[in-house]
């Protein structure tokens, strides 16, 4: 048996995994879910992993996904602790000489992100059409609505104003995850950078930015996998 630790991205929270979770126990596995604190503007990346640390089980088969912004908080996880494998769903993939952002394509397709924002730097999504567009693309416009209704604020004014905390990767399997038709992550920015900073190439399962919501069942599988086979997974039309 696998037990996974799943930590959200931005705006979100451990609400989000609601859909996976049953999936990921019919297979035989156990879950942990955790709040991170992106919505607190004082908190840094290392305070997430804090909290991601403490949550974990004392397990030996532990593996790590973080989807989006969480993706920044699993190798830490697995810097601080021994992991089986690190998982990077839809990812901001980390970038240990620099920006996620730097030398890379445009992660964002377009002018994706149109939220509003308060003096101190959080930011709240107005509307459900914006809120889907972004994240819930190919979701049942019921769980599109149902995942609105719980999204938080975020603010980053503390996580981009220190170097990335690791210089070099941690031990255990390195997996990363995309989805070609998101628009928060793009699979260009994933495509290009998951070769030159992890050494593996991306699986790719089809849908947009959230598939823990529109595909459970099929990301349960392939996690699956990915807890027991090698990185390259092979892609998924």
């Amino acid at each position: 048996m696998t037990h996974f630790l799943l930590l959200h991205g931005a705006w979100h929270g451990a609400w989000c995994w609601e859909r996976l979770v049953p999936e990921l126990d019919a297979l035989g596995h156990a879950t942990t879910v955790v709040d991170l604190p992106f919505d607190d503007g004082d908190a840094t990346f290392e305070d997430a992993t804090d909290i991601a640390v403490g949550a974990r089980p004392d397990v030996e088969e532990l593996v790590v996904v973080g989807h989006s912004l969480g993706a920044m908080v699993a190798p830490l996880v697995a810097a601080r602790r021994p992991v089986h494998a690190w998982v990077l769903l839809c990812p901001v993939v980390p970038n240990l000489h620099g920006m996620p952002w730097d030398d890379a394509p445009n992660p964002n397709r377009g002018d994706i992100y149109l939220t509003e924002q308060t003096a101190d730097g959080s930011s709240w999504w107005p509307t459900l059409d914006l809120a889907t567009r972004a994240f819930y693309g190919d979701c049942s416009p019921e769980d599109a609505s149902w995942a609105y209704e719980r999204l938080t604020t975020m603010n980053a004014r503390s996580l981009w104003d220190r170097p990335y905390p690791l210089t070099e990767w941690p031990a255990g399997r390195r997996v990363a995850v995309a989805a070609p038709d998101d628009a928060a992550i793009t699979i260009e920015f994933v495509r290009h950078v998951c070769p030159e900073r992890l050494g593996v190439r991306a699986t790719e399962i089809a849908g947009d930015h959230s598939p823990f919501l529109a595909r459970p069942a099929k990301l349960a599988r392939l996690l699956d996998e990915a807890s027991t086979q090698r990185p390259d997974l092979g892609v998924d039309r």
